[in-house]
């Protein structure tokens, strides 16, 4: 008697822990989503739940649902999968809304590096002396590819506003800060953004440290791409001094060297230790006159690699055909053939673990897991409204900020200017406003001359004028 009693009760709590969801995902031709899907569907917690798929690019969605259609049969997981004809359609009820939108418009690429828009943004900005490797999150083409996300985003919660107001927003795309902060700010949507620079961090530390990454105890401070520890414990052991002298006497790896060298400097080790991205947050790109080939640390190489070569001609759009877009289609489908069922849910001290979070939020559990959101007081010496990129408490309605500690003088003083940054370009961008844009540009690091830089300015604003409508009016002519 006593076995059928537990039996059934423990029958009865399994099917109380699963919570039937709709989740939509935009941008869903994105290849983010080949990962990101099959995590939403490792999630037992989740089973029973509606993905809901939109691209302005539909056949990238059709495509994308069928290899996630594939992995959830191969599994038993119990998923509906369908493709919506409209955003409001997607977004309709939905509890979970999930973005990976990257400002390119409807160009067919395989990613946004890859696009013609922002291949424009990092030539013209190497034309004025600002050799850009990324240009993702600061400098001229991160502000561009704000730009041209914003509308887009803006939409997207309005119409979210209407269809599914509590729904909580995850986005993916870049730039992290500048994009959940526009949407914090002008909107009602509780936004998070998820990235892994953090966790990339944490392994790199406990690497050096040889001990197991889910065993360190880290505080830290910082927003998207740019963060520092402020305390390494292990076992309530302070491994700060450790990690110091590892770091000083570790051979230097190439696309590490700057982040060491800022690191040893500081005295506060940079957490997300990658070249590429580090350097962006300083005027250094500004000072090689001869272009590309002469910039240190290995960074061209870093730059080809991110898909920007100075030696190429200027970008031509090229008018779309049939042919181009039966190629691309090729590619993709091959891309996509290689989706696989994951071994095993992400760890969150290891990535993203989107599934964990949704699934954590929907049935009301209290977990800690790394994101970006308003600081609100975590880091008590920085603004509050000013995205951070911290641990964080989720619950029914959302997610909630972790204390982190202050920020040192040094650390404080830099990131304040980089969140001052942030503002004016999410201003700028929601408005239209080219004056903000230009402030933006002369708060940036990599500033140059305010002639030179308005130039640029109008160059950049006129390259990518059909995805910028809250810069120009009907006539083309930009608001001043």
């Amino acid at each position: 008697m006593k076995k059928v009693r537990y039996r059934y009760l423990y029958k009865h709590l399994e099917e109380r822990e699963m919570a039937s969801k709709k989740i939509a995902c935009l941008g869903a031709g994105s290849l983010y989503f080949m990962s990101g899907i099959p995590d939403i569907i490792l999630a037992d917690g989740l089973s029973g739940s509606e993905i809901c798929l939109y691209d302005i690019e539909r056949e990238k969605a059709r495509l994308m649902a069928d290899a996630c259609r594939r992995i959830a049969v191969s599994i038993g997981a119990d998923f509906k999968i369908k493709v919506a004809s409209s955003l409001s359609e997607a977004v309709d009820s939905a509890d979970f809304v999930v973005t990976s939108i990257g400002g390119s418009g409807a160009d067919i690429s395989s990613n946004v590096y890859s696009s013609y828009y922002h291949a424009v943004d990092m030539h013209i900005s190497a034309k004025y002396g600002i050799h850009q490797i990324i240009g993702d999150t600061c400098g001229p083409a991160g502000m561009m590819m704000a730009f041209r996300s914003i509308p887009v985003y803006m939409e997207v919660c309005k119409e979210m506003e209407k269809r599914c107001p509590k729904a909580v927003l995850f986005n993916h795309s870049n730039p992290m800060a500048v994009l959940c902060r526009a949407m914090r700010k002008y909107s009602c949507i509780h936004t998070i953004g998820i990235c892994h620079g953090v966790q990339a961090g944490i392994l790199y530390a406990a690497k050096l440290l040889d001990v197991k990454p889910e065993e360190l105890e880290c505080t830290w401070v910082g927003t998207n791409h740019y963060y520092w520890f402020t305390s390494v414990f292990h076992k309530k052991e302070d491994m700060y001094p450790v990690l110091r002298e590892r770091l000083i006497h570790t051979e230097k790896q190439e696309g590490r060297i700057l982040s060491a060298e800022l690191s040893r400097i500081y005295g506060y080790h940079i957490v997300y230790p990658s070249d590429d991205h580090i350097i962006e947050f300083y005027p250094f790109l500004t000072q090689f006159p001869s272009g590309q080939d002469l910039l240190p640390y290995g960074l061209a190489k870093s730059a080809r690699a991110h898909g920007f070569d100075e030696r190429q001609s200027f970008p031509v759009r090229e008018p779309k055909t049939e042919k181009t877009r039966q190629e691309f289609f090729k590619k993709y489908k091959e891309i996509l053939s290689g989706i696989k069922v994951p071994e095993q849910r992400v760890n969150k001290i290891y990535g993203e673990a989107i599934g964990s979070i949704i699934e954590s939020i929907a049935l009301g559990h209290r977990d800690i897991y790394i994101l970006n959101i308003p600081n609100e007081g975590a880091i008590p010496n920085l603004p509050s409204h000013s995205i951070v990129e911290i641990e964080a408490v989720t619950d029914s309605r959302g997610v909630r900020p972790v204390v982190m500690g202050g920020a040192p003088p040094v650390l404080r003083g830099i990131l304040e200017k980089r969140f001052v940054w942030q503002e004016l370009v999410v201003d700028a961008g929601v408005k239209g406003d080219r004056n903000l844009a230009l402030q933006a540009l002369m708060v940036d690091e990599m500033a140059i001359i305010p002639e030179k830089a308005e130039k640029m300015l109008d160059e950049l604003l006129v390259a990518s004028k059909e995805l910028l409508p809250q810069f120009f009016k009907k006539a083309g002519k930009i608001i001043l």
